[in-house]
């Protein structure tokens, strides 16, 4: 009785077992599980906390007249400064843009992006995104600004 009792035993461990491995085959051969799986988790660890949907950017140029290179740190802090105002904080980062040319060779230029987060993006601030582009165009006296909002680049002539 013992005996058949062990191999009855191990007869559903070994069944057991198999559907384990088959549940860990499946859940492996789909990704998307494990994402929504990470996101559930994300979720429940960010609950409760505070966060800002929308983001809009302005590419500062590091030229005047189009191609000739300034210190842009005036239009910088400038636009650091309407962005703080406009949505209660900004950020600026570093970057190098480039086109091809008429010429058809590269141009680079730097350029400084300043970013806001914010959570009441509305007509009134995107027009006053827009104002704000054009009048630093006019100032730098560039053909074109750049902004970005929401991942959708612009250019502001």
């Amino acid at each position: 009785m013992i005996k058949l009792k062990n191999k009855l035993v191990i007869k559903v461990l070994a069944f057991l077992m198999l559907i384990g491995l088959f549940g860990y085959i499946v859940y492996a051969e789909h990704p998307s599980k494990q994402t929504s799986t990470t996101q559930d988790q994300q979720s429940n660890v960010l609950r409760g906390q505070s966060y800002l949907d929308d983001v809009v950017k302005i590419y500062v140029p590091s030229t005047y007249n189009i191609d000739q290179p300034i210190d842009n740190s005036k239009y910088v802090d400038q636009s650091l400064e309407k962005f703080s105002n406009m949505f209660g904080g900004a950020t600026s980062d570093d970057g190098t843009g480039a086109w091809i040319g008429d010429n058809k060779k590269l141009v680079k230029e730097k350029v400084t992006i300043v970013y806001s987060f914010t959570e009441k993006l509305d007509k009134n601030k995107i027009n006053e995104v827009v104002a704000y582009a054009k009048d630093l165009r006019t100032e730098m006296k560039q053909s074109s600004i750049s902004i970005e909002v929401n991942e959708r680049m612009y250019f502001i002539e």
